[in-house]
């Protein structure tokens, strides 16, 4: 890795700026402003409802009429017609920055009193830009190869200085495809330490455990900058990442596929046991993906240890219990617990059902009956049968915990399978609404509670 030396000034900015820009970066309220946690009560069954998209856009996704699954009294609207909308961050003046991967460019929209937003390209030739986090009047980038710092004043960008070089994806051959796990997020903790993930090489790549820089993780810039340190390992693609009111570190975690069954006994479709076959009806809902609260040091378990959500371990039909699922075994790397012991390590706090693939996540407080909790953008399957359904999860939170997920959006996938969006992001306005990207669909949706 290349490391900047240069440690960047911060101009004052009123508390207003500073308030959306702590928004952004955290992925939430600030964290002096969390009333005391409580526990959320029973969410509502939700409503199919209509989303509202203003006259004069030409996104052919949007020619018909679209319905979501959403809180009863609350409303959504198309707010940005915007290809490959991924990652976003609130600036200091109250713009909404969204990263475009594919495109190399991070886009401005600015909030307008009716109708759509107005959107301008903020930065352009950059490489697969996809994580974005202020401090202060200081924009964070991560591109696929590399983190910079600009300096943001007057709806303007200057600067990119490289915070870090020379980080792995598609171009050195260990990440392949246009996405793959190329792509790196932020997360800019309450002491200004910078978080940022880097994917792993493949499925079940052991040699990642063992890369320069190390794979498969989730690294930490110490406030001030200097040279990143391995945060959290064993974590196969945390590009879903956000700072609790608490100022803990938590992520959502992209899962392997195509796991063998892990115990010795039958299963249906084997004449004996089925262990190390892979097996379409047991892929389909293992292992769950770790949602999880990172410490210094924190270890996943990856590739070598899967979460099993199965209360019955290995019995086919088993009931899924997605809170605190223990780790197992995972028998292509890990046989028998030989290499690690799956055993010493803590089950992770939650997990979505397998092939979720959660891209985003963000803290935030709702209005009754939720209450604070975790926003997660779930991007659904592409591997699955049926399909995984793409949704915006809220996990209630209190006590410095998670309690287990909710839909707070749904209804992209039919029950044939089809889409007409998959969420990415999901993150808290100044105005007291939800912004959903939707790199699918080409949006950004506003998601808005009664009243507003």
């Amino acid at each position: 890795m290349r490391l900047s030396t240069r440690r960047r000034g911060r101009a004052a900015v009123p508390v207003l700026a500073l308030t959306l820009a702590m928004v952004a970066a955290c992925g939430g309220t600030t964290v002096a402003e969390q009333p005391a946690p409580t526990a959320a009560a029973a969410p509502p069954e939700l409503q199919r409802t209509r989303l509202e998209v203003p006259p004069g856009v030409t996104n052919d996704r949007f020619t018909g009429e679209r319905f979501a699954l959403i809180p009863p009294g609350w409303s959504m609207s198309l707010w940005a017609d915007l290809d490959e909308a991924r990652h976003a961050a609130w600036a200091p003046d109250g713009a909404l920055l969204v990263s475009r991967p594919e495109g190399g460019e991070v886009v401005k929209l600015t909030p307008r009193e009716s109708g759509l937003a107005e959107a301008s390209v903020l930065l352009r030739d950059l490489r697969q830009p996809h994580g974005l986090a202020f401090d202060g009047t200081t924009l964070y980038v991560a591109e696929s190869d590399e983190i910079r710092s600009y300096d943001y004043a007057d709806g303007a960008a200057t600067g990119g200085d490289i915070v870090v070089g020379d980080l792995p994806d598609a171009k050195d051959g260990q990440l392949g495809g246009a996405y793959a796990h190329a792509l790196k997020s932020l997360a800019l903790g309450p002491d200004r330490s910078l978080y940022f993930s880097i994917g792993s090489s493949g499925n079940i790549t052991e040699e990642d455990r063992e890369s320069e820089p190390e794979a498969a993780s989730i690294m930490r810039i110490p406030p001030g900058g200097g040279a990143p340190e391995v945060f959290a390992r064993g974590v196969r693609n945390g590009t879903a990442m956000a700072i609790a009111p608490d100022g803990a570190l938590w992520t959502a975690v992209n899962g392997r596929d195509d796991i063998a069954y892990p115990y010795d006994r039958e299963y249906p479709g084997s004449f004996a046991s089925a262990q190390g076959e892979v097996l379409e009806s047991y892929v389909a809902d293992h292992p769950a993906e770790p949602v999880a609260k990172l410490t210094p040091g924190r270890d996943l378990g990856w590739p070598y240890c899967n979460p099993d959500p199965d209360v019955e371990p290995g019995v086919p039909g088993s009931p899924l219990d997605h809170t605190a699922p223990p780790f197992v075994a995972d028998y292509e790397t890990n046989e028998d617990g030989e290499v690690f012991d799956c055993g010493s390590i803590a089950p992770v706090e939650q997990s979505l059902g397998a092939h979720s693939a959660p891209l985003g996540m963000s803290f935030t407080t709702l209005p009754a009956p939720y209450g604070q909790g975790a926003l997660v953008g779930v991007h659904g399957s592409w591997n699955r049968t049926p399909p995984r359904a793409p949704e915006v999860s809220f996990f209630p939170y209190a006590n410095g915990e998670l309690g287990a997920q909710q839909t707070l959006v749904g209804g992209f996938q039919g029950t044939d399978g089809k889409r007409w969006g998959r969420p990415v992001t999901a993150i808290p306005g100044p105005d007291g609404a939800v912004y959903i990207t939707d790199d699918d669909a080409g949006a950004v949706y506003r998601l808005a509670p009664p009243g507003l």
